[in-house]
């Protein structure tokens, strides 16, 4: 079964940057649109960037916000610049997956990572 994991998340002063990096493992067969939420203490999940299915689009960014991908790796970043403490939160990856096996392909799925935590503070 497909899994993601998240890293390079911790401490980091204000005005610094960040990126985090997000690997899927397993039985891939294709990896479709992914991207990163982020969830504050006592907030709801947010969407921070995201990427399509399209094999033309591995880069995008918004704001303060870079997202890109290399697919041979399976691999998603974030780089996060002029970090605020507004952006202290646990990050979290998705990808829509479809998982493989030896005789048989699955349709998409939507797979998370744990999280990992960014913390902005002097």
């Amino acid at each position: 079964q497909p899994q993601l994991m998240e890293s390079g998340g911790g401490l980091v002063q204000p005005g610094g940057s960040l990126r985090l990096s997000c690997v899927a493992s397993g039985d891939i067969f294709r990896i479709g649109t992914t991207g990163w939420y982020r969830q504050a203490p006592g907030e709801q999940r947010e969407l921070v960037a995201w990427l399509p299915d399209d094999s033309n689009t591995n880069r995008a960014v918004t704001g303060r916000f870079t997202i890109s991908r290399d697919n041979a790796e399976n691999t998603v970043w974030l780089r996060i610049d002029s970090l605020g403490p507004e952006d202290t939160a646990v990050y979290f990856c998705y990808a829509d997956i479809r998982e493989s096996g030896p005789y048989y392909v699955k349709g998409f799925q939507t797979y998370w990572g744990p999280g990992t935590q960014v913390t902005v503070s002097a």
